[in-house]
Formats: C-alpha cells, sequence, structure tokens
C-alpha cells in the first residue's frame, strides 16, 4: 500500500512547502507547484518583494519553470497547485498556458480572479478549490496579523 497517494491533498501539501519559504523571506506565503503525470515539473513561491518585481507571482514562477522544463509554452497535460486562489493576472496568464487543471487552497475574496465577474481561465480548464483550505488560509491569516502587529 501506498503510504503517500498522490492526490490532491498531496500535492497542495507540496505547495504549501513552498508558501513557507516564501514566509521563511518575509514574502507573502504563496507556494505552487506544478505537476504532470504525477510528478512535480515545477515548485514556486512568490518572490515579488525578493526580485522587486509585482509580476512574480508564484504561479507566474511555476510557470516559467513548467515550461522551460518542457520545452514549450503549453501545459496543457499539467495541473497547478497553488495555496492561494490565483489573482486575475495569474488566471490570465493560466489561460496563455492552456493548463489542464488548477487546484487552489485558499480563496481570496479580495483579489482572486473569481471576483472579477468574468471567467478569464482556458475554455478547457478545470478548478477545484478549497483543498487544504484551513492550513492555506491560516498561514496567509498569520502573516498578515504579525505584518499589523
Amino acid at each position: 500500500m501506498d503510504p503517500m497517494p498522490l492526490n490532491d491533498d498531496h500535492f497542495m501539501k507540496e505547495a504549501l512547502k513552498e508558501a513557507h519559504k516564501a514566509l521563511a523571506k518575509d514574502e507573502v506565503p504563496v507556494g505552487a507547484v506544478i505537476v504532470c503525470d504525477k510528478t512535480i515539473i515545477a515548485r514556486a513561491f512568490n518572490m515579488t518583494e525578493t526580485l522587486n518585481d509585482p509580476t512574480a507571482h508564484a504561479e507566474m514562477q511555476a510557470f516559467t519553470a513548467a515550461s522551460n522544463y518542457l520545452g514549450g509554452k503549453y501545459l496543457t497535460d499539467c495541473i497547478l497547485y497553488v495555496t492561494l486562489e490565483p489573482c486575475l493576472m495569474c488566471a490570465g496568464a493560466s489561460y496563455w498556458t492552456r493548463i489542464k487543471k488548477i487546484v487552489y487552497g485558499a480563496g481570496d475574496p479580495k483579489r482572486g480572479y473569481t471576483v472579477t465577474g468574468g471567467d478569464p481561465l482556458h475554455p478547457r480548464t478545470t478548478v477545484v478549490s478549497g483543498v487544504q483550505e484551513k492550513e492555506c488560509s491560516g498561514l496567509l491569516e498569520d502573516f498578515f496579523k504579525s505584518k499589523r502587529k
């Protein structure tokens, strides 16, 4: 029996590891992994402060790493696992990658793509939300509470 099944919970835990790396660098703790054929091909976390780049979100870093790994811009057989609902920019970028599926942990009622009213995702992209939601949202809540002190 496989002690750790390769499912959404497993890969979201891997994305959470990336979010903890962001936290260690005092970045907003968002992490992402991209999976193809049950193998992680890209790992990334927010680097907007480190790189002084407002586009250096975890998803954007992961898209670039996965495209480089695969040698092409389309991620049609890949799944993005990200700890926070993608913003409109990242959702729009996912459209251009043609990613197969997006799985996210915590919703983002202020800046998530779902609050825009439109659907920026590719028509073939499926979405699963709320995976490891408590852990993902707790990490973000604790980070922002510490910033307000």
